[in-house]
């Protein structure tokens, strides 16, 4: 693959997974500063590490969502939730990858990928399905085991 087919099949990519409108505004706002770098990102990130065969783009959706969180990279998180959805991931997979995230990377960050998240999915009502009741433990741990 030459460097011109890496370029479309990141472009392809990246607008599966962030939307037209997005990337359309991504380059909208290029300047010949900026130039080189969308070019990077548009064939190494997209191109190259997103079209890999190892993962699906759910399961590097649920990687990116953890390490922006982990990061302190929020600028990005709102975006990377929306490509969540995109990428099929649920309100509630969303969810259980930030908590995930808290227990390793921290509560502080979970905390502030939460209020982000929950200003996209309350932007996107369609993303979230109905509540449905919490899960009942089939046992009860007995007193003092260990969690």
């Amino acid at each position: 693959m030459d460097q011109r087919d890496r370029w479309a099949a990141g472009d392809a990519t990246r607008r599966a997974v962030l939307g037209d409108d997005h990337v359309d505004r991504a380059a909208e706002r290029g300047t010949p500063f900026t130039a080189d770098f969308q070019d990077f990102i548009t064939r190494y990130a997209w191109g190259e590490i997103w079209n890999r065969p190892g993962l699906d783009r759910r399961t590097r959706s649920c990687v990116t969502l953890a390490l922006l969180t982990a990061l302190g990279h929020e600028h990005e998180l709102a975006m990377h939730v929306r490509a969540a959805l995109r990428n099929g991931l649920t309100a509630e997979e969303i969810k259980e990858v930030l908590l995930q995230t808290g227990v390793y990377a921290g509560v502080p960050a979970a905390n502030r990928a939460f209020a982000v998240a929950q200003a996209v999915l309350e932007a996107m009502p369609e993303a979230v399905p109905e509540a449905v009741p919490e899960a009942v433990p089939e046992t009860v741990p007995e007193e003092g085991a260990d969690g």
